[in-house]
């Protein structure tokens, strides 16, 4: 989600403490986490789990879709958040309650991730898009998509674009296989530049968003039937 607005020490055998004043900092491969944990009970095995995500996923979007992303990242696991996760510049704050009840969500980091590494100018940006693309690259990227029971719906009735996340995933996926391979690059560098227009989807597919949804529903439709 998007927010609008390896030198550390974890003590203990199972829970990781917290200081604000001395959070822990990663060191790896030209990049840099900051990671802060106010929850002592969260397991140090999610933990690193996120720390390990983060360095080997971020290094690949960051290669892909912005090689002058920040190369140093903050981590903030926030007990008072009732969210799941949100980015902001450089900066992710995850829930603890999530972590808690989801310790297998770990790839909620790389969709978290490709936040900073989008860096779009937001203002500017369809909130459904910027979603599912982030998605998008969790469902390419992700590390255990498959161990957190996470993948791609197949189109429903009722369905549209505009909810974002995983719909508007799905579709890009399908655009990439069906209409036009490099559509999600192109579509992100120009979120990226801030030059995004509805009218781009006709300029590189000759077909208009929604033209393009109705095409997508209409093969799912007939897909479904011949099941």
């Amino acid at each position: 989600m998007l927010k609008g607005f390896l030198a550390g020490v974890c003590l203990g055998a199972s829970v990781c403490g917290f200081s604000q004043e001395h959070p822990d900092v990663y060191h790896r491969n030209g990049f840099t986490l900051i990671f802060e944990c106010e929850d002592s009970t969260l397991d140090v095995k999610v933990k690193d789990r996120m720390i390990e995500t983060f360095f080997q996923v971020y290094a690949v979007l960051t290669a892909q879709y912005n090689p002058l992303a920040e190369r140093q990242v903050n981590f903030h696991i926030d007990t008072a958040y009732t969210g799941v996760a949100e980015a902001g510049g450089a900066h992710v704050r995850f829930s603890s309650r999530w972590l808690h009840a989801y310790p297998e969500d770990i790839d909620v980091v790389t969709h978290e991730v490709m936040h900073v590494a989008q860096a779009y100018p937001w203002e500017r940006c369809p909130a459904w898009l910027t979603e599912g693309i982030a998605d998008y690259a969790r469902y390419k990227y992700g590390v255990d998509n498959s161990g957190a029971g996470w993948s791609l719906p197949s189109y429903r009735i009722g369905q549209h674009y505009m909810q974002g996340y995983r719909v508007a995933a799905r579709f890009l996926v399908w655009m990439e296989e069906r209409i036009q391979p490099g559509i999600v690059y192109v579509l992100h560098r120009k979120l990226q530049m801030g030059i995004y227009q509805d009218a781009l989807w006709q300029e590189q597919t000759g077909y208009t968003l929604d033209e393009l949804w109705g095409r997508y529903t209409g093969e799912a439709a007939e897909m479904s039937v011949q099941r």
